[in-house]
């Protein structure tokens, strides 16, 4: 037989075998829905309001699990049901052990084997920066991280990138290839004109000295746009 639930329920209200917790230990993660497993980090909701209808609300506040994980502490602050620091600090928590998995994965193997997890690191290292911000994943020569780097910063909608910076640590850190990325606040992700001739120019730059260029990733808050995939590389 098929259960249902209203998300008005109480967790107490509801059969021990429909509770988000016990379905966690009993069935896994997969097979929880956003709503459940949010609710699990939540542990307990509002007065008047169930946990069940305060992950709800929060999904549909920050347009589901990619928002809500990559929203700014500011954001999350000013949200109803996260204003204590004890919830916020979980969340926070949670975007940072994944980032550092990423980073783990990235350094152990060839990281254009699985592109997404590049994706998913700059989005979560990127995703809700307030200004411009450009940043190198340096590599080495099997594709492995060697460092991830935030170079230069800018304003809402520009930043000035100096290619021989970029070549000068390149050269320190022995990288053979390199992944470029920069964020645009204004959730435009594709690349402007300025953007294809910034990433000209530093391909040109690196050739010089044997380094590769393997993508150039733009991040906006939820979703990224690789030149790589996207353009004649």
């Amino acid at each position: 037989m098929l259960l249902t639930y209203s998300f008005a329920m109480q967790l107490q209200d509801l059969p021990k075998a429909m509770r988000p917790r016990e379905k966690l230990l009993t069935l896994g993660s997969q097979a929880l829905t956003d709503v459940e497993l949010l609710s699990v980090l939540l542990g307990s909701g509002l007065k008047g309001q169930s946990v069940l209808q305060l992950a709800q609300s929060l999904l549909d506040r920050f347009q589901g699990l990619a928002g809500l994980l990559h929203a700014s502490p500011e954001h999350l602050r000013s949200s109803k049901g996260l204003g204590g620091s004890a919830r916020r600090s979980q969340l926070l928590a949670v975007v940072e052990l994944s980032r550092r998995a990423l980073l783990q994965k990235m350094r152990a193997r060839d990281i254009m084997t699985d592109p997404d997890n590049v994706k998913q690191f700059l989005q979560l290292q990127l995703g809700q920066q307030p200004r411009e911000v450009f940043g190198v994943l340096f590599l080495d020569g099997q594709n492995r991280l060697l460092r991830f780097e935030e170079m230069f910063s800018g304003t809402l909608n520009q930043t000035s990138v100096y290619p021989r910076e970029v070549v000068k640590l390149a050269l320190l850190l022995g990288a053979c290839a390199v992944i470029f990325s920069h964020n645009h606040p204004s959730g435009e992700v594709r690349p402007s004109q300025a953007d294809e001739k910034l990433t000209q120019a530093l391909r040109t730059a690196l050739a010089l000295v044997d380094i590769r260029v393997l993508d150039h990733v733009i991040v906006g808050p939820g979703h990224c746009w690789s030149m790589a995939e996207h353009s004649a590389w």
